[in-house]
């Protein structure tokens, strides 16, 4: 579920900008409800265990007492049996069976309702003594649609009929015993006297059941980010977090991107108004890019609890941090394929006056868009940076995740806290093509710190010194040269260091190669 702390409703925007609505949703959010379906699982193997405990300690009473029925097989044993195959067999359902949500808490109804039958029968069907006084009782069938009302989300009209015939299965194990001979009362509304108490507890589950799905509906709502419902989180970091989200006209899958204002040190006001400034501007400058390979911006905003947000095409594969830690280095002609996509990108970027100051793997995300595969789109364009300068994040102490760029990619220059320019970003493709190489940072140190001061002054070993796969020597020294401490030593411009790429002697990568590879490596 995503964390409330994100989400609220937004402040007014200009026009085009997303507004929240005050509309009720619908439906409970999907994901809300396959987190109730993975809690009925749990529930069905809580009661199995049940099923299986309560006779056995019985029978092992007995039998040290030293009465013969310890060691039997009753009619009450079988009925646990089939519970424990029931509890079971619905527990692996919901864990392994691809099934709408919705259809697994319906058959959650069904398997209170059986349940309840099952303890009806086994309560009343032992012979009673004749003329038993009847008195009011409360027994486990009102216990379990209570706990089921608190745990299944569903419509209060479905969970008060289901309630009430759950605790209808006493009374029917009572009718069952009177025919079967073996409890002789009369008359026979003696069945409800005596579990009417069931029967109230069946409207308290109506009560507890509007409350849980109200609940549900109140965290969907609050999820509704303007025409986007935020779905489960995919990933987060010192920032903030990512989630899946879905447009609620287009049904246009997204990624929603909300950072956290307390971990940028915006504690006053004019700071927080400063960074929304520099938000929006920065936001609309990324939103006019149109490369291919750079990540496209929906919308963006600010709530009226100052978190940032910013909406973008949701992207499936892997980045390449996450593609070199599950397959390893990449041969030297893929890097370069990868490598151009990337200089595109930036190439764009740079012509508008944009550094991204943060290239790393990481941001970099490699899969498939229609039918070309190995496509490369760069991700983060400035907006993350503007905020960190706004909440004085310059220091080289600050904590991980919150520096203008990443410590074991960053030019000398940044970590001098220089003017910085497009070489500054070349300089961390040359630390991206370093990774890709050798599936090792250039420079490796116990901490961000000792890594930056490593980049401002120690000398790299080559690549093809360090690379498992062969590196040609014209990568290997283009390689180097965008890892030139002096920004004037390195290739001048994402678009001459993309020329030079294109001027190392590879067999090229092509899409046949990429296609077989995505179709051993394809992510679930």
């Amino acid at each position: 579920m995503s964390d409330p702390r994100f989400i609220g409703e937004f402040a007014d925007l200009t026009p085009g900008e997303v507004r929240t609505t005050s509309a009720r949703p619908r439906r409970m959010a999907d994901d809300l409800l396959r987190e109730a379906s993975q809690r009925l699982g749990v529930v069905a193997l809580t009661a199995g265990a049940l099923w299986f405990l309560s006779p056995g300690i019985e029978h092992f009473i007995m039998w040290a007492a030293g009465n013969p029925q310890g060691a039997s097989f009753t009619f009450g044993d079988g009925v646990a049996l089939c519970a424990i195959a029931a509890s079971v067999a619905l527990y692996l359902f919901t864990r392994f069976h691809e099934s709408n949500p919705r259809f697994i808490l319906d058959l959650g109804l069904v398997y209170m309702i059986l349940q309840c039958f099952a303890l009806g029968v086994i309560m009343h069907w032992d012979p009673m003594p004749m003329h038993i006084p009847i008195f009011p009782m409360l027994s486990w069938a009102g216990v379990i649609v209570i706990m089921f009302a608190a745990t299944i989300p569903s419509s209060p009209g479905k969970m008060l009929a289901a309630s009430l015939i759950a605790v209808s299965m006493n009374p029917i194990g009572m009718l069952i015993a009177r025919a079967r001979g073996t409890w002789d009362f009369e008359p026979t509304s003696q069945v409800i006297v005596m579990h009417y108490p069931d029967y109230l507890l069946a409207g308290a589950a109506l009560i507890i059941s509007r409350v849980v799905t109200k609940l549900g509906m109140q965290v969907t709502r609050a999820r509704e980010l303007g025409s986007y419902v935020v779905g489960e989180l995919l990933g987060s970091g010192g920032m903030g977090a990512v989630y899946r989200a879905t447009h609620r006209m287009l049904a246009r899958p997204a990624a929603i991107k909300l950072i956290r204002p307390e971990l940028l040190g915006m504690a006053d006001g004019a700071a927080a108004q400063l960074a929304i400034k520099r938000f929006r501007r920065e936001a609309e400058t990324a939103a006019s890019l149109r490369s291919p390979h750079t990540v496209e911006l929906y919308d963006f905003g600010v709530t009226e609890q100052q978190t940032f947000y910013f909406v973008m095409e949701l992207l499936e594969g892997y980045n390449l941090e996450a593609l070199v830690q599950k397959t390893g280095p990449v041969p030297a002609a893929r890097a370069v394929y990868l490598l151009r996509q990337v200089c595109e990108s930036l190439a764009e970027a740079h012509a508008r006056g944009m550094v991204h100051r943060d290239v790393k793997p990481a941001n970099i995300h490699v899969g498939r868009l229609g039918l070309q595969h190995d496509f490369v789109k760069v991700l983060d364009f400035g907006l993350v940076k503007c905020l960190a300068d706004v909440g004085d994040m310059r220091s080289l102490a600050t904590a991980e995740g919150l520096t203008p760029g990443t410590p074991a990619y960053m030019a000398p220059e940044v970590a001098r806290n220089e003017p910085v320019d497009a070489r500054a970003d070349v300089y961390a493709v040359g630390c991206v093509a370093y990774y890709l190489l050798t599936g090792r940072l250039v420079f490796e140190g116990a901490t961000g710190l000792q890594m930056i001061l490593m980049h401002a002054s120690d000398t790299p070993v080559p690549p093809s010194r360090r690379a498992e796969l062969p590196v040609p020597p014209a990568l290997d020294e283009l390689v180097l040269a965008c890892l030139a401490k002096a920004p004037a030593g390195r290739p001048q411009s994402a678009i001459e260091l993309m020329r030079r790429l294109d001027a190392v002697p590879v067999e090229p990568w092509n899409e046949e190669q990429a296609e077989r590879w995505w179709g051993l490596h394809q992510p679930a």
